[in-house]
């Protein structure tokens, strides 16, 4: 997979050609495309190809926004997991398996799971194992099991481990009243044994053989257990947040009108709403057919943002996990394989909606640094600046000493000026103190 000239490619090699041809001509390829499972393509000219080994040349259908697991909430991995099991079992019944059960082949579009490599399936053979069952619990089934057993937050161990969690670790993590869960000790604890036991060459399950009722049986025996699974509701700092929020009724609505305004204005194509929490203000930007990432750092936050998504079949609203303070960074061999948020944007129009208090006053980071970082990620900003005497920057600094003198109105929009011309200014009014800005990029 590789740009150029802006668009996106798959190049074949002629190790894969052959099968490709016969994916191809069976017409399962075409299938799954008319299904909205695999991403579309089309054959190009072989002066597109990145090297001279090309045998075809795919221009692929582009995704608005590459989002990875580590990014997920926990019923996106969950959706993405069975949805990988949908595709094995459909590829089955066409004689066809996968070979690559990566998280990472997996991306949302239009709000649902979506197949990206389409060098992914390879021809069923009875005298060979599934070879990406181990794949797919190290990607899948493990994380899940950690984030619904343990802690929400644990699936963030993907950012560390990009080849998926170890069985070993997860085992280890695990409660020991898995072990009673014949389904969660055979693919976790003792599959785990086994690697342990026989080492990553000599992997024991290369000597099964797997008839396609065996393989139907094994997928369903990792199916139904996923199907099961439910995230914790553990609370969370801002996963009820606008249950206390201090905005009376008549000021969220003077917002919400004021925000729609800007948007209409600046007219993005592209929206990134930081601190999106549940989505609530994303939904005026996606309600505009504008697609919209919505990010946040609580995980409760972003998997109510996704089930409501679901719920409304929301095409143009992808909500993700994201920590403003410590972004996901370019990862993988020679930091190319993912792409940090800066590498992914920039967006038309970045929104910061009640986050400026808790960069400044939380992260002490001071104006001057945010102004500059959010210039780097959009032309438009709509951002909100809430003042000293807000009940919500009071909570901030009742624990802590008010060293923030420079933490005022004035000064804000003095640091921004070295980035931003503000467009537009309006104050919320209806009880708040608190502003709302338009701003373009100098």
């Amino acid at each position: 997979m590789y740009y150029h000239k802006g668009s996106v490619y798959r190049q074949v090699h002629p190790e894969y050609a052959t099968v490709f041809s016969r994916i191809e001509k069976a017409g399962f390829y075409q299938h799954l495309i008319d299904e909205g499972w695999l991403i579309s393509y089309q054959k190009v000219s072989k002066k597109s190809a990145f090297d001279h080994r090309a045998t075809l040349v795919l221009k692929v259908k582009p995704i608005p926004f590459l989002s990875y697991p580590y990014e997920w909430s926990f019923s996106q991995l969950k959706d993405a997991a069975l949805f990988t099991l949908k595709l094995q079992k459909l590829a089955l019944t066409h004689d066809f398996s996968l070979k690559d059960a990566s998280a990472y082949n997996i991306q949302f579009l239009e709000g649902k799971p979506i197949l990206i490599d389409l060098l992914s399936f390879e021809e069923y053979r009875v005298d060979a194992p599934w070879v990406a069952y181990r794949q797919f619990c190290e990607h899948f089934l493990g994380p899940l099991l950690l984030t619904s057993y343990t802690d929400l937050r644990l699936h963030k161990l993907l950012r560390t481990h990009l080849d998926g969690l170890p069985l070993d670790l997860v085992s280890h993590l695990l409660p020991k009243k898995t072990y009673l869960n014949f389904a969660i000790a055979m693919h976790v604890h003792f599959h785990a044994r086994q690697q342990q036991q026989f080492g990553a060459r000599h992997h024991a399950d290369r000597h099964y053989r797997l008839s396609k009722l065996s393989f139907m049986a094994l997928l369903d025996s990792l199916e139904s257990p996923i199907t099961k699974l439910t995230a914790p509701k553990q609370p969370t700092e801002w996963g009820e947040y606008y249950t206390f929020t201090n905005y009376s009724p008549k000021a969220f609505a003077a917002k919400k009108k004021i925000i729609t305004q800007y948007l209409r204005q600046s007219k993005p194509r592209t929206v990134w709403d930081l601190g999106g929490n549940t989505g609530e203000f994303s939904h005026l930007a996606s309600n505009q057919g504008i697609f919209t990432v919505s990010f946040d750092t609580d995980p409760r936050a972003v998997e109510i943002n996704y089930l409501m998504v679901k719920e409304k079949n929301e095409k143009h609203l992808l909500p993700l996990l994201m920590d403003l303070t410590n972004p996901s960074p370019d990862l993988g061999w020679a930091l190319t394989e993912r792409q940090s948020l800066i590498q992914r944007g920039p967006a038309e129009l970045t929104m910061v909606l009640a986050l400026i208090h808790h960069l400044a006053i939380s992260q002490n980071v001071p104006f001057e640094k945010i102004a500059n970082f959010l210039a780097r990620l959009s032309r438009h900003l709509i951002i909100e600046f809430v003042p000293k005497a807000d009940s919500q920057v009071q909570k901030l600094l009742a624990t802590r000493e008010d060293i923030f003198t420079d933490y005022h109105q004035d000064h804000f929009e003095k640091a921004f000026h070295h980035y931003f011309r503000i467009l537009e200014k309006d104050r919320l009014g209806f009880g708040s103190q608190r502003s709302l800005y338009l701003m373009k990029r100098k």
